[in-house]
C-alpha cells in the first residue's frame, strides 16, 4: 500500500498522493499548515515503525491533510488525548492500520468516532478483548482484521455480529475452535453478520466439522479461507477435506482462494450424500420423504443432508452397498469395456485394479484409443441393476469408490 520512501523536500510534492515515512523518527514540529501547503493532494500516509508517542502528533498532521484516505500507524505506541472534541477529525479517512500499537477495544471505539466514513480497520496483534458492542461507530466498516489477538473468543464475536456493512472478517491466529449462531436452528440462516461475504480463519484450532455446519448459516458468505487448522492440514486427505467443506457450506463460491466450479460442487455433494448414506438410513432415513424419521443427532451432524436428498434424490440401496474387504484376490476387477457410440469397437475384457483412479483409467484408454483424455466420458453399469448407468465424474476417485465390481461393464464415450 505504501511502496515508496519520500520526504517533504521533493520537487513534486504538490502532485504527491502517497507518502511513506516508515522507521524514520518523524518529527511533527513546524509551522501549522506547512504540510497542507506543500502536499495538498496527499491521500495515503505510512507512519509505521516511528517514535510517535501521542495521537496529538498524528492529529497535527491529519489536521493539515483534509483529503487523507489511508493512514498506517502500526508499531507506534500512541497515548490518547484527553477530552472528546475530536469527533470527525479524520473525516475523509477510509483505511486505518493500527497493528501492534497496544490499542484497547475501548480506545478503538473512541478512535472510530474520529473516522465517520471508515471502511477498513486493521488491528492485528494488540491483545484486544472485545468488551462492548459498537453502537454509533464502525457502522461503515467493510473489512475488520482482528488477527493474532489471542484473547478474543466466540462470545466476544457476538458483540460485532451486527455491524451492518461488514463484508470481510479476518480472524487468523486467534485460537478459535468453535462458533455457534444460537438464533438459527438446523437449516436456517442467522441474523448475525448479515453482510459477511469473506471469512478468514487460518491458523486456528478448528477440529470439529460442526464449525463448518454453522458457517452454512451465514446468509451472505461466499468465500472462506481456513488453512493450517487441525482439521484442514495439508496432507494426503486435503482433497477429501475440501470436498466435505464444500458440501457442508452450500453458498460457498471460493475456498482457500480457489474457485469452486459447479462441477466440483456437484461432485462434492454427491460424494457426501453417498459417504453418509448408510448412516442416514440407520438414523431413520427413507427414500420416501413422508417416511423419513431422522434422529436429531443425525440432523445436527449433517444439517444439509436432507437438502441434498431433495436436490439429487435419496440414495438407493445399490449405491450404499458395502465395499468388499481389500484382500489380494480382490485387488483386480474383471470388467467388460464397451463403446456405446462406436459400433466398430469390439467389447473386450480387462482386469484393472480397484484402487485405480478414474484419471488413470482415462489415461490408459487415451493411449489405447488415441483419443484425448479431455474427450473421454466414463460410466458403468452393473448386471445386478440392469438399465442403471452410473457416471464416473470425479477423476480423483477410484473405481472402488464408485462400488465398481467384478463383471461390471465400463462404458466409454467420446
Amino acid at each position: 500500500m505504501y511502496p515508496c520512501e519520500l520526504c517533504f523536500s521533493c520537487s513534486q510534492l504538490s502532485k504527491l498522493q502517497e507518502v511513506s515515512l516508515r522507521n524514520c523518527a518523524v518529527s511533527c514540529a513546524g509551522e501549522k499548515g506547512g504540510v497542507a501547503e506543500a502536499c495538498p493532494n496527499i491521500r495515503r500516509v505510512d507512519l509505521s515503525k516511528n517514535l510517535l508517542s501521542s495521537w496529538d502528533e498524528v492529529i497535527h498532521i491529519a489536521d493539515q491533510l483534509r483529503h487523507l484516505e489511508a493512514l498506517n500507524l502500526s508499531e507506534n505506541k500512541l497515548k490518547f488525548p484527553s477530552g472528546s472534541a475530536l469527533t470527525g477529525m479524520f473525516s475523509a479517512l477510509k483505511v486505518l492500520v493500527l497493528n501492534q500499537t497496544g490499542i484497547t477495544w475501548a480506545e478503538v471505539l473512541r478512535c472510530a468516532a474520529w473516522c465517520p466514513g471508515l471502511e477498513e480497520l486493521y488491528l492485528e496483534s494488540n491483545n484486544i478483548v472485545i468488551s462492548e458492542r459498537p453502537t454509533d461507530v464502525l457502522q461503515t466498516v467493510k473489512l475488520l482484521d482482528l488477527s493474532s489477538n489471542q484473547l478474543i473468543d466466540e462470545n466476544q464475536l457476538y458483540l460485532i455480529a451486527h455491524l451492518p456493512r461488514l463484508e470481510q472478517l479476518i480472524l487468523s491466529d486467534i485460537g478459535i475452535s468453535s462458533i455457534h449462531f444460537p438464533d438459527a436452528g438446523i437449516g436456517c440462516k442467522t441474523s448475525m453478520f448479515p453482510s459477511l461475504q469473506y471469512l478468514v480463519v487460518n491458523d486456528n484450532q478448528i477440529s470439529q466439522w460442526s464449525f463448518f455446519n454453522e458457517l452454512d448459516k451465514l446468509p451472505s458468505l461466499r468465500a472462506l479461507s481456513c488453512l493450517r487448522n487441525p482439521l484442514t492440514k495439508e496432507d494426503k486427505e486435503a482433497n477429501a477435506t475440501r470436498q466435505l467443506i464444500i458440501a457442508s457450506i452450500g453458498q460457498l463460491k471460493t475456498l482457500n482462494k480457489c474457485e469452486i466450479l459447479p462441477k466440483e460442487r456437484q461432485t462434492a455433494e454427491l460424494d457426501y450424500r453417498k459417504a453418509f448414506g448408510n448412516e442416514w438410513k440407520q438414523a431413520g432415513g427413507h427414500q420416501d420423504p413422508d417416511k423419513n424419521r431422522l434422529s436429531k443427532e443425525f440432523l445436527t451432524a449433517h444439517p444439509r443432508y436432507q437438502f441434498l436428498c431433495l436436490k439429487y434424490g435419496a440414495p438407493e440401496d445399490w449405491e450404499l452397498k458395502t465395499q468388499q474387504p481389500f484382500m489380494l484376490k480382490n485387488q483386480l476387477l474383471t470388467l467388460k469395456i464397451k463403446y456405446p457410440d462406436q459400433l466398430d469397437q469390439k467389447v473386450v475384457e480387462k482386469q484393472l485394479p480397484g484402487s485405480m483412479t478414474i484419471q488413470k483409467v482415462k489415461g490408459w484408454l487415451s493411449r489405447l484409443l488415441k483419443v484425448p483424455v479431455s474427450d473421454l466420458l466414463l460410466s458403468y453399469e452393473s448386471p445386478k441393476e440392469p438399465g442403471i448407468e452410473i457416471k464416473l465424474e470425479n477423476d480423483l476417485q477410484s473405481l472402488r469408490f464408485y462400488s465398481v465390481e467384478n463383471e461390471d461393464c465400463l462404458l466409454v464415450r467420446w
